[in-house]
């Protein structure tokens, strides 16, 4: 009986569930809130909106990069785009999946981006997996972690040799 009870537990904990903070919020309309900061952020990002970016991001914001590095903080992340290092002619986000939790919703989507000269991979367009993690603090929703990888391109089918 025990271990039933145990498993129980958790499958149930492991289940995603309504965050708990924005009380009779439905997902439908707390997804479309979420959405719409998820968009606001790569839009700031495109536009280089320092401003915009503070507000939308946690102060412990970590950014699991796609230039191979982990950013530990909002003040390091801001100056990357200050120096240029983030920067792009085009940036089109995607979001597909929202997963909820208590105070936490999980974004997970596609970006396709093409950095600017001067930047890494300048003027190459570049197809990104991202998964972003909004949490509600302080009465706030703001981006707390972010993970974006490059796809790669598929690898060329070997030649039949004769």
């Amino acid at each position: 009986m025990n271990r039933m009870l145990v498993a129980v537990f958790l499958v149930a904990s492991l289940l995603p569930v309504t965050a708990f903070a924005q009380g009779t919020t439905s997902n439908a309309e707390l997804e479309a809130k979420i959405r719409a900061l998820d968009l606001a952020h790569a839009e700031a990002i495109f536009k280089g909106e320092a401003v915009a970016l503070d507000s939308l991001m946690d102060d412990d914001v970590v950014v699991n990069h796609p230039t191979n590095r982990i950013v530990n903080e909002k003040k390091e992340l801001l100056a990357l785009i200050n120096q240029g290092v983030i920067r792009y002619t085009a940036f089109e986000r995607r979001p597909e999946k929202f997963l909820f939790y208590p105070n936490l919703v999980v974004v997970m989507g596609d970006e396709t981006v093409v950095p600017a000269k001067g930047a890494p991979n300048e003027g190459q367009e570049l197809r990104r997996r991202y998964t972003n993690a909004w949490m509600y603090r302080d009465g706030t929703w703001r981006l707390a972690f972010r993970h974006a990888n490059n796809v790669c391109a598929p690898a060329a089918a070997p030649q039949p040799r004769g």
